[in-house]
């Protein structure tokens, strides 16, 4: 038995080596940028390494004061007191430790409890960043690890020894820690990728991978949904030594003659599982993502690989073909093209799908290879930090271009609604409930907005008017408007696209208008007895004696007139109505006349008529036009 477990643990270690050699060992620093704002001799910029613990503020920044520890520099130990390190001020404290002596995340979780917000480790010697990463599973790191809240960042030993030697001088040191570019967001859409495996006996690593999966099922569905991202799952493979293909080892181990290999489940080749059982799960749910993606539901994926963990467990034996088959079913999936889709796995051939994700295991670009379970590729940068849900969703909301993020990347805690305190610092009407303050998940933006198909123009953050057909009927397009004795006047015109003006008797800009008194400034009424009365918007003119006044003369005429005038005037009317009248009726029966003439003339060259009858009674032809007797 001894025996056995050795040589399995040399294939093992031969098939990773190998591996290892296949990808080129490529790995990548991902970093965020640190600047110096305090002293400011010291203003500077520098960069560090993200650590794969913890949750880094991807899309943010933090700006905070620097504390060095008096004792206990390396931050092994936890710290003497309740929170020593908790700021009292807007201003968080970000601990200054040394590297050395303990694991990372432990000086980030004494530094956690102590109260700090985030950990600068400095490095002991002068060498290239490296990733800070987890502890191996261990019952002490088990205890910690994935309580860690805080970002933890790597810096260079010269920047750690200058903040230090700041700091003894007596010198407030703050810096900003900023991880706003450190992911990148090219459009409107996030491209991610989760490294993981269908293995759930491999310890704290697959109880943490597949817990994920459950709790970010519900996220990831949403935004595939919605269009907002893409997403496939990948899965790491090894592959067997030539010399020992054909030994019973790499036969439990892999498929399609020693291409494809996992390790043992128990590590033991005696009982429970084998490699190959996981290799063929792996494959099946690589296939249910190839197959619902062809039918647009590619979301299906999560709902198997959660439903397949519930019900085909390894420890309820219950790892097998059979209850696959039973899941596949209850999510509607076609389990013959899945089958066809995973190939035959005893052919010594290559399998097209599991050759693709080895080639996928070589980093490219700004993508390190994949050598480890879980990983969390985003926009082809590897996500750091814990697997954890918020983290995640996080990290993935960052990948957006600003302004396009969806709706669940501006949710409660997920990110702080910057519009809330005093709008942001941008344009508001508070009347209309207008606002140019815009909340995105790496702030606000200042942008004068479209409603209900009105464009306001202006800065965003001063001034906002409203532009274009029915600008008005926003707040009356931010132009003056009153209201008094039932009369409304506006200083907004429908007819002009913007602006405000001031309408016809009032004076001002448009956005404050008074009354013009016209009778004050003798522009109105200028007739001679006339007399003028303002009004709100306009005036009144009225003439002396009863007489009756012209606006658009600005004349008086007499209003009444003598009972002999009337009379001449009512005789002319009707004796100009009755010639009138006499004429039309003349006029229509001439009109008459003619037009019955001249049809009789017509038709009489057609048909005969009385007067053209024989008299024994037959029709005689009638004459026509250059005929002769």
């Amino acid at each position: 038995m001894e025996m056995h477990g050795r040589l399995a643990s040399l294939i093992l270690l031969l098939c990773v080596l190998m591996t290892v050699r296949y990808v080129h060992g490529r790995f990548i620093v991902e970093k965020n940028g640190i600047t110096v704002l305090q002293p400011y001799t010291m203003k500077s910029k520098h960069d560090g390494s993200i650590a794969n613990f913890g949750v880094p503020l991807y899309g943010g920044s933090m700006v905070g004061q620097v504390l060095y520890p008096g004792r206990g520099t390396d931050a092994c130990n936890p710290f003497d007191g309740d929170k020593p390190f908790k700021s009292n001020t807007s201003r968080p404290v970000i601990l200054l430790v040394d590297r050395g002596e303990c694991y990372f995340a432990l000086k980030a979780w004494n530094a956690q409890q102590a109260g700090a917000a985030a950990v600068l480790v400095a490095d002991s010697i002068d060498e290239p960043l490296i990733t800070m990463d987890s502890p191996e599973e261990s019952s002490d790191a088990d205890g910690f690890i994935e309580k860690l809240d805080i970002p933890s960042v790597l810096i260079e030993r010269s920047f750690g020894d200058s903040l230090k030697d700041a700091l003894k001088k007596g010198n407030e040191v703050v810096i900003k820690l900023d991880w706003s570019e450190s992911m990148p967001n090219p459009d409107g859409r996030v491209e991610y990728e989760l490294w993981t495996n269908g293995n759930d006996e491999c310890g704290v690593r697959c109880e943490e991978q597949i817990e994920f999966i459950k709790k970010f099922k519900g996220h990831a569905q949403i935004l595939e949904k919605g269009g907002y991202t893409l997403f496939a799952p990948h899965y790491i493979t090894w592959y067997c030594p030539d010399a020992f293909v054909l030994s019973s080892q790499c036969k439990a181990q892999c498929i399609n003659h020693g291409r494809y290999c996992a390790p043992d489940p128990e590590e033991d080749f005696e009982e429970g599982y084998d490699g190959k059982d996981v290799v063929i799960e792996n494959l099946r749910q690589l296939c249910v993502h190839k197959v619902a993606k062809a039918e647009n539901r590619s979301w299906v994926w999560w709902d198997y690989v959660t439903d397949f963990h519930i019900r085909c467990s390894m420890k309820d034996r219950k790892y097998t073909r059979t209850c696959a088959d039973d899941v596949l079913k209850s999510l509607n999936l076609p389990a013959d093209k899945i089958k066809s889709c995973m190939g035959d796995q005893d052919a010594d051939v290559e399998n097209e799908v599991l050759k693709n994700e080895q080639d996928k295991q070589v980093g490219e670009g700004t993508r390190s290879d994949v050598t480890i379970l879980p990983t969390l590729i985003i926009n082809d940068i590897q996500y750091r930090g814990k697997l954890e849900r918020t983290a995640v969703l996080k990290a993935i909301c960052a990948g957006f271009e600003q302004k396009t993020e969806p709706p669940i990347c501006l949710s409660g805690g997920i990110e702080t609604d910057e519009c809330l305190d005093n709008n942001g610092g941008c344009w508001q009407d508070q009347f209309a409930n207008v606002t140019a303050c815009k909340d995105t998940f790496r702030g606000r933006v200042c942008e004068c907005p479209l409603v209900n198909g009105v464009q306001y123009q202006g800065d965003g953050y001063a001034s906002c008017e409203a532009n274009g057909p029915g600008r008005c009927s926003m707040n009356n397009g931010g132009c003056w408007s009153e209201t008094k004795n039932g009369k409304t006047f506006s200083a907004c015109s429908v007819s002009e696209l913007s602006g405000c003006k001031c309408p016809e008797g009032f004076r001002g800009d448009g956005h404050s208008c008074e009354d013009i008194d016209e009778c004050k400034e003798g522009s109105a009424c200028q007739c001679p007895d006339c007399s003028c009365k303002n009004s709100w918007g306009g005036y009144e003119c009225k003439c002396g004696g009863g007489r009756l006044y012209i606006t658009d003369q600005d004349t008086c005429i007499e209003r009444n007139s003598s009972s002999y005038g009337w009379f001449i005037f009512l005789s002319i009317l009707g004796v100009v109505t009755v010639a009138g009248l006499g004429g039309y009726a003349f006029y229509k029966y001439r009109l008459r006349s003619y037009m019955d003439s001249e049809i009789m003339a017509i038709m009489s060259q057609y048909m005969p008529i009385d007067s053209q009858r024989s008299q024994n009674g037959e029709e005689v032809e009638p004459l026509r036009q250059g005929s002769t007797v």
